[in-house]
């Protein structure tokens, strides 16, 4: 956690905001040598694809069966979805 008073936040606001966005670190800000604030990193965001990556893990073998029927009956945008999974590690 790295400690800044306001006024060097106020004047360098992009280069804290962006090491926050990187090293996703913590800062307290001071003024008068008391502590003020402070500005924690939002979450990360997911794709769809990175927040259902483990859902295989965690559904039970007849729940991911009606989880692959309903998806395929479903459709999406008016298109099936393939017959059949795919092993992705497969070569």
């Amino acid at each position: 956690m790295k400690i800044i008073t306001a006024t060097e936040l106020a004047r360098k606001l992009s280069a804290v905001l962006d090491r926050m966005a990187i090293e996703r670190e913590e800062i307290v800000i001071e003024r008068n040598h008391r502590q003020v604030a402070r500005l924690s990193p939002a979450p990360g965001r997911l794709t769809a694809l990175e927040a259902l990556a483990d859902l295989y893990r965690t559904l039970p073998e007849e729940a991911a069966a009606g989880w692959e029927a309903d998806s395929r009956a479903s459709g999406l945008k008016g298109e099936r979805v393939a017959g059949g999974t795919r092993d992705p590690w497969a070569s």
